[in-house]
């Protein structure tokens, strides 16, 4: 097969570095026929001190990089927060894009009262970041239910990447990137003329309802993917079953 780009966009408290699982596992199915280039966004990274954090400059920022990825196969994929910015990425940009594919992830909160508590929930979240430092929110962010039934060493993947981060850019990018703050597009997806695949996790099983909201919305259903004793963090848990999600599109 010809040589296809995946443009891959990380979720909250991680970096372009979480999806190295996923390109280890494409490398090895398929020597030299998949590029993956994960940036860090703005607030993560080496990109934790760019400012503003907010969706217009991070969407600037991708879309610098599909410039310079003209003319080539690209496949976007984004994982949880990343995934609710690849979707704007792409109802905005489908003319430079082949695919996309959601890894657990939503399309933005529609309900204007259910966005401004979480609006208000992020900032809670982000003073406390700010006040009590990177350890302490890490613990605190641990004990989020949506890692419930995570495996040990999934849970220490994401707590060195939160140790890891920048205080002031992550407590930037929940005020900037958070659900609340970047708008719902669910409503614009019969206007995504591009395949749609949307992966979660068995345990996750929220997202994976979302997910299939998702697909009965999207012009182009390419499939769901519900991999077996996972839950929400599939780039720690389950890179291969990502990898082979991307994979299935060629």
């Amino acid at each position: 097969m010809a040589r296809r780009t995946i443009l891959a966009l990380h979720g909250f408290g991680g970096s372009g570095a979480s999806w190295d699982g996923v390109r280890d596992a494409l490398a090895a199915a398929a020597p030299g026929c998949y590029d993956v280039v994960a940036p860090d966004l703005r607030g993560h990274g080496a990109a934790a001190g760019e400012r503003p954090v907010d969706l217009p400059a991070t969407l600037a920022d991708l879309r610098a990089l599909l410039d310079a990825r003209a003319g080539e196969d690209v496949v976007l994929a984004g994982y949880s927060m990343g995934g609710r910015i690849a979707l704007h990425l792409a109802l905005a940009e489908q003319a430079r894009l082949s695919a996309v594919v959601l890894v657990s992830s939503t399309s933005g909160i529609e309900d204007p009262a259910e966005r401004e508590r979480r609006v208000q929930a992020d900032e809670a979240q982000a003073a406390f970041l700010e006040r009590e430092g990177l350890e302490a929110f890490a613990e605190r962010w641990a004990e989020l239910p949506l890692w419930d039934g995570d495996p040990d060493d999934a849970r220490r993947a994401q707590r060195e990447a939160l140790l890891a981060g920048d205080a002031a850019g992550l407590a930037a990018a929940l005020r900037g990137l958070g659900a609340g703050a970047v708008p719902a597009v669910g409503p614009r997806l019969p206007a995504l003329a591009l395949p749609l695949t949307v992966v979660s996790g068995a345990r996750d099983g929220r997202y994976g309802a979302i997910g299939a909201r998702l697909l009965g919305l999207a012009a182009q259903p390419a499939g769901q993917v519900v991999v077996p004793d996972a839950g929400h963090g599939l780039l720690r848990e389950a890179p291969a079953a990502v990898a082979a999600a991307l994979r299935a599109l060629d």
